[in-house]
Parts: structure tokens; sequence; C-alpha cells
């Protein structure tokens, strides 16, 4: 049963407009939907299992989990506001560590008894943010960094918060606030540096999606 789960940047800066009127978590906010529709027209995602996660401060950025049912999931999303810090640090770390509750509960992570390939949760992060300077109640930040620490019984035995079956995919976005002076020709969407671009290779994704 696969795992999407939507982490959506809340911070103050989401707030800014486009040229098309809309601010930029309207967008995230219609992406998402999106995205739900389209996939739910695959009969592969009948088991599909969603949660949402936010940049607000724990245990407040958990809008829908384990026990959220599509409803709620719905209502949290159309109900997001951009207010708030850059914390993707944190809500990353708070991301993982809600995807791992089940592992723990289940024994998917077998400590100590090797590997079972054929035992396992695939899970995928999608990160919709607008790539701005990462912040925290102590100032700015220059690199991603994710808290060490996990309220997770035995979360040291792993070396990183993620599992080998989870995958982390970033939808960073570049929106103009006024109208480009001439229609630009589509093409490949172009990759984006930003912080959360080393995270992601190292759960195996090596290209993420910049929406300009």
């Amino acid at each position: 049963m696969p795992i999407l789960l939507f982490l959506i940047d809340t911070s103050a800066s989401m707030s800014q407009r486009t040229h098309l009127g809309t601010t930029y978590l309207d967008i995230a906010k219609g992406a998402v939907e999106t995205f739900m529709k389209l996939r739910a027209r695959d009969p592969a995602s009948r088991g599909d299992r969603y949660m949402l996660v936010t940049f607000d401060d724990p245990p407040y950025g958990i809008k829908a989990g384990w026990k959220e049912n599509h409803a709620t999931f719905m209502n949290e999303l159309k109900n997001l506001q951009a207010v708030g810090l850059s914390t993707l640090g944190q809500s990353l770390r708070t991301s993982f560590d809600l995807l791992n509750l089940n592992r723990l509960v289940t024994g998917i992570d077998n400590y100590g008894q090797g590997r079972n390939p054929f035992f396992l949760e695939p899970s995928i992060i999608v990160t919709i943010t607008d790539g701005n300077k990462l912040t925290n109640s102590t100032g700015i930040q220059d690199e991603l960094h994710l808290p060490l620490n996990s309220p997770l019984p035995g979360s040291e035995l792993t070396k990183e918060p993620f599992r080998w079956d989870q995958r982390l995919f970033s939808l960073v976005l570049r929106l103009p606030g006024l109208m480009p002076p001439e229609a630009e020709q589509l093409g490949s969407v172009p990759s984006d540096e930003s912080a959360i671009t080393p995270m992601c290779e190292v759960t195996g994704v090596t290209q993420m999606a910049s929406l300009c």
C-alpha cells in the first residue's frame, strides 16, 4: 500500500502573489488536488494512503496522518494558511517520523534480523515550496539541517532519518509576479538547485522540478 505524504510550505513567503493573481500557497493546493484526481484514475491507486504535513511547529504540522480519512485531508488542505517561518528541516524530520511510526508498530525495519526486500512500505514525500531562505527561531540558515533527535523508540539504531523504500521529491515554485513580456516556449522542466536538493539526492531522487 503506497503512502504519499505531501509536505506543504506554509511559511509567510508563500502568500506572495504571481502574475496570475493567485498566491504560491493557492498553486500548491491546486497541484495536490490535481495530482490526486489524476492518480485516482489509475486502478493501482486503490491502496494509496495520503498524508498532509506543513511547516507549522510540531505537533501542529501534522494535518492528516494515519487516522485521518480522505475528507479530513481535503478539508485540512483547503484551510491551510501561509504564516510562520521556513522550517523545512524540522518539517522533513516530522514527515519521516510520521512515516516510520507505522514501521515501528508492524516491525518492518527488522532490527538485528537482516533486511527482507519483499517486506516493504513504499513511501513518497512530495514537498512543495518556494525555495526561499530557510529560517528558524534563531535566524537564517544557509543549509538544510534535519534535527538528529527523534521521539520514536529505536531511532538511534538507524543512521539516516529515512528508510531504503522512501523517496523525497520536491516541486520548487519560481513564478514571476509580473506577466512575462513574451510567452516562453514549452520545453523540459528545468532542475532547481535549492536547499532541499541534496536531501532529495540522498534518498535516490536525482532530478527535481522547478515550476517557473
